[in-house]
C-alpha cells in the first residue's frame, strides 16, 4: 500500500524544515535579504536555495522559497497549528484592532503559487516579522502546507486560518486537515 500524497507532503515539508534550522548565520541572511521575493529576483540564493530544495518536492519550487526566506525573520519557538493561531497569539499582545484589520487583508490577499506572485507574500513577510517583535513564532511545517493550498477555490486554508483567529478555538491542533481535504 502506498502512502497518501498529503502524507508525502508533510513528510517533504518537515524534512525541508529541519534543513533550514540546519543553517549557519550567514546562510540565513542570504535567504533573509530575499525575503518575499521571487526566485527570479532573488540575489546570491539560488546556490543555497537548490542545495535545500528536496529532489522531487511535492509543491511549486516558488512555495519553498517563500517559505525558505521567510524562516530567518522568526526564530522563535514555535506556535503549533496554521498561521491564523499565531496570529491569535499575537493578538493578545498587542493592538487588537489593528491586528485584526491587518488578518481581514491577509486572508484577502492573492498568491500565486507557482509563479510565487501576488499580494500574500508581502503580506507574510510583514506578519512574520510582526509576530517575530513579540516573540511568537511560526509553525513553518504548516506555513509550507498551508500556502500549497492558498488558491483552493473553497478557500480551506483562509477559512482555517480566519477561525483559528477570530475564533481562537482548536480547529489549528489538526494539522493535515488541509493536506488531507486537498489529497481526496
Amino acid at each position: 500500500m502506498s502512502e497518501r500524497p498529503w502524507q508525502e507532503a508533510r513528510r517533504q515539508a518537515e524534512r525541508f524544515v529541519e534543513r533550514l534550522q540546519a543553517l549557519g548565520r550567514g546562510e540565513l541572511a542570504v535567504l533573509r535579504r530575499s525575503a518575499g521575493e521571487r526566485l527570479a529576483t532573488a540575489r546570491n540564493a539560488l546556490g543555497l536555495f537548490y542545495r535545500l530544495l528536496p529532489p522531487e518536492p511535492q509543491f511549486p519550487e516558488e512555495t519553498f522559497f517563500l517559505v525558505a526566506t521567510l524562516f530567518p525573520l522568526n526564530g522563535h519557538k514555535p506556535v503549533d497549528g496554521d498561521f491564523g493561531r499565531t496570529m491569535a497569539v499575537l493578538r493578545q499582545r498587542t493592538n487588537r484592532e489593528g491586528l485584526d484589520s491587518r488578518m481581514r487583508i491577509l486572508l484577502e490577499a492573492d498568491y500565486d503559487r507557482r509563479r510565487g506572485t501576488g499580494e500574500l507574500p508581502y503580506r507574510l513577510r510583514q506578519a512574520v516579522k510582526l509576530a517575530a517583535s513579540q516573540q511568537v513564532g511560526v509553525d513553518w511545517v504548516q506555513l509550507l502546507l498551508d500556502l500549497n493550498w492558498w488558491g483552493h477555490p473553497d478557500r480551506i486554508v483562509q477559512k482555517r486560518w480566519a477561525r483559528s483567529y477570530f475564533h481562537g478555538d482548536a480547529a489549528s491542533q489538526e494539522p493535515q486537515a488541509v493536506a488531507a481535504e486537498g489529497g481526496q
